[in-house]
């Protein structure tokens, strides 16, 4: 008797509720697919169209930068199509999320005025990506180094000057970078 009833109290929940988180799941994967294949599309029409504007000459390193964009953009979307679904899943089992997002809302103040300076640097690198300000191998000026782009990702550029010497910039103290490579 005891085992029907909870049978029956669960099988009950399951229409109540379970079909809903299943449901959120089912649209969170597919939106993340989706964007995937969407953010693809777009950036290799972007890419195209420079080819055929004779905007971009090099071919290799267009694909390396527009895998670059894609990863993170597609990482950023995920994470707020899953964020979205989890918060949306978390009152259908019973959790209230007002007190929760509160408390994240707290948190990602500190955090963010804490990681500031990171923050700014990842945020400059996106837009030197997107801008297409300098790319491995240019020879650029930059924060009063000038030389030659060694390596270049969201947190900082590297550059080698005439005499072999390494300099380490985070992107978000470049206010102003000058490129000798594209007269």
């Amino acid at each position: 008797m005891a085992f029907q009833n909870f049978l029956s109290s669960l099988i009950s929940w399951f229409f109540s509720h379970g079909i809903k988180i299943v449901g959120i799941l089912i649209v969170a994967f597919v939106a993340t697919r989706l964007i995937k294949i969407f953010i693809s599309r777009f950036l290799k029409n972007l890419i195209q169209k420079g080819f055929k504007t004779g905007k971009v000459k090099s071919i290799k390193l267009e694909e390396k930068r527009l895998e670059t964009l894609e990863k993170v953009s597609f990482s950023i979307l995920k994470a707020v199509i899953w964020i979205i679904a989890i918060l949306t899943i978390l009152p259908e089992l019973g959790i209230n999320i007002g007190p929760l997002l509160a408390g994240v809302g707290v948190g990602a103040l500190a955090l963010g005025l804490a990681a500031r300076g990171l923050i700014q640097d990842y945020l400059s690198g996106l837009f030197i990506l997107l801008e297409d300000q300098y790319r491995v191998g240019e020879e650029i000026e930059i924060s009063g180094s000038k030389g030659k782009v060694k390596d270049f990702n969201l947190r900082r550029t590297v550059l080698e000057d005439n005499k072999g010497f390494l300099h380490y910039i985070p992107n978000g103290q470049i206010k102003k970078a000058s490129n000798f490579s594209r007269k």
